[in-house]
């Protein structure tokens, strides 16, 4: 029996992609690619951080944070798409991070989850700052034990020192420990790092062909309710 349910933030709770509303109202038709290359540039970034100094027990010498590198990643897809990025939009679109669509059926899977006697926590890249506030504004904060932010292992999942800062605020040993994320290359990290994990498949997408399979997968938060037992 999995004690401790343990879900990533962005894609998995809330919707990255929502952000291309924001997006269109500023820049017509560009809306869905500047939404796509932003994040897929965030991610990138994150990627090239903690490779870069992997060794380093105290976090990577180059780590800045999510929030910073979010902001970076829009400067270099509005540069790229050519798109005149003002100041102003600049702002917009950074206070719509804050304010992603959460997925529909997050509450009631939640609740659901703690009326189990689970304990529930929330991993993230986001600076604690930056999940606070989208955590916040969906009104999802009570139904988690924790809100942990990587930003003290000062490197980003898919660094095992990044998935160990659970177990310094969690007692629950690893086999005890089931991951959700919408993020495949995430569920695999932390499948490799020992937890049991739930590859929420919002996008039928197929699984990577690397390492293992995880153990459940699933196209809704619902599909997690079945792994309770």
């Amino acid at each position: 029996m999995k004690q401790l349910i343990v879900f990533d933030a962005y894609g998995t709770l809330f919707d990255v992609y929502s952000i291309a509303q924001a997006a269109e109202q500023l820049f017509p038709s560009h809306g869905v690619a500047l939404a796509n290359l932003w994040r897929d540039k965030q991610i990138e970034y994150t990627r090239l951080i903690s490779l870069s100094d992997p060794g380093n027990p105290n976090g990577s010498k180059y780590f800045e944070p999510f929030w910073d590198l979010t902001q970076k990643a829009l400067d270099y897809s509005c540069a790229r798409l050519q798109l005149p990025l003002t100041p102003s939009a600049r702002a917009q679109l950074m206070t719509a991070y804050d304010h992603l669509s959460p997925f529909e059926e997050n509450a009631n899977v939640l609740m659901q989850i703690k009326a189990l006697g689970r304990q529930t926590a929330v991993l993230s890249n986001a600076n604690a700052s930056m999940l606070n506030r989208v955590i916040d504004h969906a009104q999802l904060t009570l139904y988690f034990d924790r809100i942990i932010s990587i930003e003290s292992a000062r490197q980003f999942k898919t660094h095992p020192l990044s998935y160990g800062l659970v177990h310094e605020h969690f007692s629950t040993p690893p086999q005890n420990v089931l991951f959700v994320s919408s993020n495949a290359w995430d569920v695999l990290g932390a499948t490799w790092y020992g937890w049991d994990t739930f590859w929420l498949n919002r996008q039928g997408l197929p699984f990577e062909t690397i390492g293992p399979r995880p153990a459940y997968t699933g196209s809704s938060l619902v599909d997690l309710l079945l792994c309770m037992d």
